[in-house]
């Protein structure tokens, strides 16, 4: 199948041109003619290192910037993101493509996406994912596709979905919890449906990764029920209890995925971006020093570090949204914790950093000093797992609300390198 997926021209490739008609437009030409022809050659002065951002669809986070733009603005505004990636001397952008359960690419699985036209289903009248992966690739950045497994819906409404949505279609896959719609982990024609549904847009496009966030069994809410009584009793007799089956539910996803990945393109990565903490040391000796009051084990039944020892996953990205010395979650403690968790396993370690908190006026006062994500990375660059980092969000990114991302580009990018492959 992979005559079908469509091959832009210059796959990883610098384009010099490109990157300096970007920078100037950002007003970050003030790196030297030198280092300007170093980012073009592929940054051969420093080793290669993931600089990634997070381009968010769902609910208009990020891109577009509102639904029901033209077709035009729309590919206005993604280019400019794209722009400003570069500008950075960033090389990989990680884009949102299927945010509830519909699609930013003509998928045969599931409708057109919300974000888009403003009405689920509606062809927005290009090929958004398409564009994005040429696009990114005539700039020299790579284009990993963010997929959410089991989110259908913000509401608990099916009939707010376009008619013809699977979920309408097979009600018996989707619950309701927490005032949104999830499709069941559990029952294996799900697992399936939600893997076909992704691997589409791996089929059809050169994308260089697929990526998942921290989204796997909802986040608890107080006083409600994930209700999947009924598929535990078809299919967990041979567990000791509920969490251990939905525990290998989510293990089962990810290593079915993993394999289908490769078998339609073993260039192309897998990554996931989990909530930070896997388990806290009070719970498990082998957890990190940290009080979080969520965990990926138990609360979202996502054994996240087995995944890396299994080899499942090319790279983990761990939201380390957190500043230096926060005492529920210290950035300076779980960074090592990570960093020892990826050795030896040849899994790449991109470390989630929230710029989104960067002068947020609801955030600790560590978040108001532009230093904060500059002294990330310089502690980063101590760890020898870590390989890069990708940013929160694209959004910011470009807005820099006190300059905490250029901190970053001064401090620790000067010139554009490779991601690591």
């Amino acid at each position: 199948m992979r005559g079908d997926k469509v091959r832009p021209i210059g796959r990883r490739g610098f384009v010099a041109g490109t990157t300096g008609a970007a920078l100037a437009a950002a007003g970050l030409t003030g790196a030297a003619p030198a280092a300007a022809a170093s980012a073009a050659g592929g940054g051969r002065r420093r080793r290669r290192e993931f600089r990634g951002m997070w381009l968010a669809t769902v609910a208009n986070r990020d891109w577009p910037s509102r639904a029901g733009l033209t077709a035009e603005e729309q590919r206005a505004e993604l280019l400019a993101h794209l722009d400003t990636a570069v500008a950075r001397r960033l090389n990989a952008v990680v884009l949102q493509v299927r945010p509830t359960a519909d699609a930013l690419w003509p998928s045969p699985y599931e409708p057109w996406a919300q974000c888009l036209t403003g009405v689920q289903g509606r062809d927005p009248g290009w090929d958004p994912l398409g564009t994005a992966v040429a696009e990114a690739h005539d700039r020299g950045l790579e284009l990993h596709a963010w997929f959410n497994p089991y989110r259908v819906a913000n509401h608990t409404d099916p009939t707010r979905l376009v008619a013809g949505h699977p979920a309408r279609l097979h009600p018996g896959w989707v619950l309701p919890y927490g005032g949104k719609l999830y499709y069941n982990p559990g029952l294996p024609e799900v697992r399936r449906f939600v893997q076909d549904a992704m691997l589409d847009a791996v089929r059809r496009y050169d994308v260089d990764a697929v990526h998942w966030d921290d989204y796997f069994y909802p986040y608890p809410v107080a006083g409600q029920v994930f209700d999947d009584d009924d598929a535990y009793a078809a299919y967990g007799a041979d567990f000791p209890d509920k969490a251990a089956w939905r525990r290998n539910n989510t293990d089962l996803l990810v290593s079915e995925t993993a394999a289908r990945i490769k078998e339609i393109d073993r260039h192309v990565d897998f990554g996931v971006s989990p909530f930070g903490v896997w388990r806290n040391a009070a719970t498990d000796p082998e957890g990190s020093d940290t009080s979080a009051g969520v965990q990926t084990y138990d609360d979202l039944h996502a054994d996240t570090r087995k995944w890396v020892r299994e080899g499942w996953i090319d790279y983990i990205a761990p939201q380390l949204y957190w500043n230096i010395g926060f005492p529920a979650a210290d950035y300076a403690k779980l960074l090592p914790w990570w960093d020892e968790v990826v050795r030896d396993t040849g899994v790449g370690l991109y470390v989630g950093e929230a710029l989104f908190k960067c002068g947020d006026p609801a955030q600790p006062a560590a978040w108001q000093d532009p230093a904060e994500l500059s002294r990330h990375l310089a502690l980063a660059a101590r760890h020898p797992g870590v390989r890069g980092h990708c940013f929160f969000s694209a959004k910011e990114v470009g807005t820099d609300r006190i300059g905490a991302m250029a901190a970053v580009v001064a401090d620790h990018y000067p010139t554009r390198v490779r991601p690591p492959r």
